[in-house]
This record gives C-alpha cells, structure tokens and sequence, in this order.
C-alpha cells in the first residue's frame, strides 16, 4: 500500500508561483511513475504531467507546458510540482498519483494510489 500526501496549495495572484509536494509512504516510491491531475468544480478530473520512475521523462499538458515543472526530491519519496505564471484557469484542487506499472501515463485510469488533493486558487 501506497499513501500519497499533498501539500503546497494556496491563494495567489495570477502571475504567482506555488510549489505543490507530494510525499509518499508505504511501499517503493521510488519505483512508480507518478503524475499530477487537477479538477476544477463542475469540470472533469484533468491530466496535468507526470515523471517516470526514474524521473528521466517527463509529459505535461498542453495549458501548462512552459509554465509548470514536476521533478523527483532527492530523498526520491517525493515529487514536486513547480508552478509559475498561474492563471485563474489553473485554479482546481491538485491530486498526485502513483502508477505501479510505470506507464507514466496521462490518463487517470492507470494510476493506482491518489492523494486527497490541494487546493490552488489563482486571483485575477
């Protein structure tokens, strides 16, 4: 068993950055490929990026490439999630995901353990 725990959220300004991080517990972290969803409200879950396991390879959507980077910690039981010049339509609550198949897919249907998720809410 995999536990994922986000943290990092908050309140910025459009034009702000934020760090999400998420720590994982349990099994070989370091083993899994991991990726990052968001959902915002009365909208579908949504793929964001996400980073083989050996951080080597890294896929991002279209709406953040160039703005939002996802690297592995040193410790290698974390990732992160750099986010720069937000915009309000990133404004969602942020899931990381393990993937024990090392797919490092973009759909939420391989991933098997999620968090519960951040909130980031970006001000015009």
């Amino acid at each position: 068993q995999v536990q994922l725990v986000e943290s990092g959220g908050g309140l910025v300004q459009a034009g702000g950055s934020l760090r999400l991080s998420c720590a994982a517990s349990g099994r070989t972290f370091s083993n899994y490929a991991m990726g990052w969803f968001r959902q915002a409200p009365g909208k579908e879950r949504e793929f964001v990026a996400a980073i083989s396991w050996t951080g080597g390879t890294t896929y991002y959507a279209d709406s953040v490439k160039g703005r939002f980077t996802l690297f592995r910690g040193n410790a290698k039981n974390t990732v992160y999630l750099q986010m720069n010049n937000l915009k309000p339509e990133d404004t969602a609550v942020y899931h990381c995901a393990a993937d024990v198949h090392r797919s490092t897919s973009t759909y939420a249907r391989d991933y098997d353990y999620w968090g519960q998720g951040t909130q980031v809410t970006v001000s015009s």
